[in-house]
């Protein structure tokens, strides 16, 4: 093997220097050498290793969330076929008892329009998940705007968000 030309030139300078001195430059060489190694190939796998329980629990908590969602979904398949009308006799009773008079329904071919007037965010939010489950109805349309009587003094409950607007839902066809 052929020794490189900038080596060649090296070669009289090292043989020039005292003893010492090669040693301290051989020092010198091997200290830059043990910090690239540890900048290079050390210090990324110590990070990573340091990172590796709170990722794997981020991605536990991930793989927890996912078996729920799906198990939702096969308990949702599982679920025997339900009749338009049924579907319609349910939203109808859920929006009486849930959304306590503040909404108006209409009947539009497989669709039900909602109409809301000063409903609270979290009956509305409890009755869309019920209507889900129980009418196996899908909001497919929603305009809603905060209520300005949500913010009045004289609100049913002050302070907490209420919702003017509309939904349409499709319900399971006749």
């Amino acid at each position: 093997m052929k020794t490189p030309s900038f080596l060649l030139q090296l070669q009289p300078h090292w043989a020039a220097l005292a003893p010492r001195e090669r040693r301290s430059v051989f020092a010198a060489g091997a200290l830059v050498c043990l910090a690239l190694l540890w900048w290079l190939a050390l210090a990324p796998a110590l990070q990573t290793l340091r990172a590796a329980d709170a990722q794997h629990r981020e991605l536990d908590a991930q793989l927890q969330n996912m078996r729920r969602m799906q198990a939702e979904v096969q308990a949702l398949k599982s679920q025997s076929a339900i009749d338009f009308d049924e579907a319609l006799r349910s939203v109808q009773a859920s929006a009486k008892t849930d959304l306590s008079g503040t909404a108006q329904i209409n009947v539009l071919g497989e669709r039900v329009s909602v109409t809301l007037k000063n409903t609270q965010a979290d009956a509305l939010a409890r009755w869309l998940a019920q209507v889900r489950i129980n009418a196996r109805a899908l909001p497919t349309e929603a305009k809603l705007v905060r209520s300005p009587a949500s913010t009045a003094a004289n609100a049913p409950q002050p302070g907490l968000p209420a919702w003017d607007g509309s939904l349409v839902l499709a319900l399971p066809k006749r």
